[in-house]
């Protein structure tokens, strides 16, 4: 096996260093030029990163989601700058293969994070589209209370029972979400039954004007009073009326305060909440009494003992 001169070894090397000093020193001023730009898009990206940051903090309730957004506008200027700054130099096949493989890259960070991309993108767009803010009292997927936390991948609910429940975003995002706070108001429905010997319009007016005497009681004129259906004892009646939502006194107290005032009101004017009431019917088509079947039991029975008895003196005579 025959090994190479090392005299033309030492030659062949000495070419080669001499073409990339020789490239290198024509592309100096390049060089330079491309490092003043990636400096210029460095100070640039500070600079708008304060500025937008600012901006993100003042829009977005969580202070993560405006962290991420202000470092993506900050990355992104600067991978403008190094990839500016490698074309100016002559890189262009650098700059290509940089895109086609952060490309790839980001496909398989998505697809094998599928769940954690999906829960990330709908926590940006909620921040976006802002549904709720802290400290709204929302429903959803059965979870009902305050909001108390709002995270690029979940989202933290504690519930009027004490608990604290973490809610994925892209749940909140795909499903049916009820805002309670959008609004500031809130319609009650307290349901009361009344006898049928009394009068469904008297009894409307007197709850309508007790329940319009309350502070917490907005949209005095919405307040009504409507019947509902017939119950098995009672006129079933369901009274409306709103109150402002979150706010004091609370939904429960203004609850509470609803049903003692329609129980007062209708006893100050004498009107009946009945008690359940069954009356026993037994003959099959119906009409008889249980007191007047009763009797007519006992006349039976008497009759029957009566003929007994008359037969056993006839024979004894």
């Amino acid at each position: 096996m025959e090994f190479p001169k090392i005299d033309e070894i030492y030659k062949l090397l000495s070419e080669k260093l001499e073409g990339w000093i020789e490239g290198g020193i024509t592309l100096l001023p390049n060089i330079a030029v491309a490092f003043v730009i990636a400096i210029l898009f460095g100070v640039l990206a500070k600079v708008i990163g304060n500025v937008s940051g600012k901006i993100m903090r003042r829009t977005f309730e969580s202070r993560q989601i405006a962290g991420l957004l202000t470092s993506i506008i900050k990355f992104i200027i600067i991978v403008a700058g190094i990839f500016i700054a490698l074309d100016f130099v002559g890189l262009k096949g650098t700059v290509t293969s940089l895109l086609a493989g952060a490309g790839i890259v980001g496909l398989a960070i998505g697809f094998a994070f599928q769940d954690m991309t999906e829960n990330f993108i709908a926590g940006i767009a909620m921040g976006i589209r802002k549904p709720f803010e802290i400290g709204d009292v929302i429903e959803a997927e059965g979870v009902f209370g305050n909001v108390r936390e709002i995270n690029l991948r979940n989202t933290l609910v504690e519930t009027f029972y004490g608990q604290l429940e973490v809610i994925p975003n892209k749940i909140l995002f795909r499903n049916i979400l009820t805002n309670y706070s959008y609004l500031g108001h809130r319609r009650i429905e307290v349901p009361v039954g009344i006898s049928y010997a009394d009068d469904i319009e008297q009894a409307a007016k007197c709850i309508t004007d007790a329940m319009n005497e309350k502070d917490y009681v907005i949209k005095k004129d919405e307040t009504a009073v409507y019947a509902e259906s017939f119950g098995d004892s009672s006129i079933n009646l369901l009274l409306w009326f709103w109150i402002r939502y979150p706010g004091t006194p609370s939904f429960m107290e203004v609850r509470h305060d609803a049903v003692t005032t329609v129980k007062n009101v209708l006893d100050e004017n004498d009107i009946l909440i009945p008690f359940p009431i069954r009356t026993l019917d037994f003959n099959a088509k119906g009409g008889d009494k249980l007191d007047a079947m009763l009797s007519k039991r006992q006349e039976s029975n008497n009759e029957k003992s009566g003929n007994s008895n008359c037969a056993s003196t006839a024979s004894d005579n």
